[in-house]
């Protein structure tokens, strides 16, 4: 009987959940390992099939996209918060991170908080390289596409470490949450969550006064 592999595809777009189909299928053809495919949309879904596979089974692969609908608490803000919960839960998963942000800030930012075993940008994907990613990513290696690659060779310029922390401090001034509530939903204090948004600005190189340089360069870069 040939070998099997779980599969958790996170992705909120039906077309590309069907590539990602066609060349686990090519894959499972090629190399001869069946795979048992999940498919969550969204936070919500995604968080419903890891505790589903905590209690009764396992996920060996997870094929995540970034930026997805936040979940319904607002605990899970984007694909990165469940990249960190997946690789808590099952410490062996290969975690293939698939994401139309293609910039320093994040990809170094997604090294940094997940390593996943593989980083491709959309831009960068043909059938053939997604295929040739699934395969080495199996086989025990890591895979990064080519933006990736480029994006190591400028890591001294871009290496800032936007944590979990300060993703939800962009995200609830997004909202309008002013910086005195803040402490209710971050659990810092007003001081500390301040020095975090002016050190933010200072390495993204934002001069006005306010937020709203901040959290336009923030939606730019694919932080919110």
């Amino acid at each position: 009987m040939n070998p099997s592999l779980k599969v958790l595809i996170i992705e909120d777009e039906p077309l590309t959940v069907d590539s990602y189909l066609t060349a686990l299928k090519t894959v499972s053809v090629n190399i001869g390992i069946l795979f048992d495919v999940k498919i969550a949309h969204n936070c919500d879904d995604a968080i419903s099939e890891i505790n589903k596979a905590k209690t009764k089974d396992r996920i060996d692969i997870a094929l995540l996209d970034i930026r997805l609908p936040r979940s319904k608490k607002g605990n899970f803000l984007c694909g990165e918060d469940l990249g960190i919960k997946l690789k808590r839960v099952f410490g062996h998963i290969k975690i293939i991170v698939l994401t139309g942000h293609g910039n320093p800030y994040r990809t170094s930012s997604i090294m940094k908080n997940l390593n996943p075993d593989g980083l491709l940008i959309k831009s960068d994907l043909t059938m053939e390289v997604l295929i040739d990613s699934i395969k080495t990513v199996v086989s025990g290696s890591t895979k990064y596409s080519q933006t990736v690659i480029q994006n190591f060779r400028k890591q001294s310029t871009h290496d800032f470490f936007v944590d979990n922390i300060d993703r939800k401090l962009l995200f609830e001034l997004s909202k309008g949450t002013k910086m005195s509530e803040l402490p209710s939903v971050i659990p810092l204090c007003s001081t500390a969550l301040d020095r975090r948004k002016r050190l933010m600005k200072e390495i993204f190189n934002i001069t006005d006064k306010g937020d709203r340089g901040l959290l336009e360069f923030a939606r730019e870069k694919g932080f919110i």
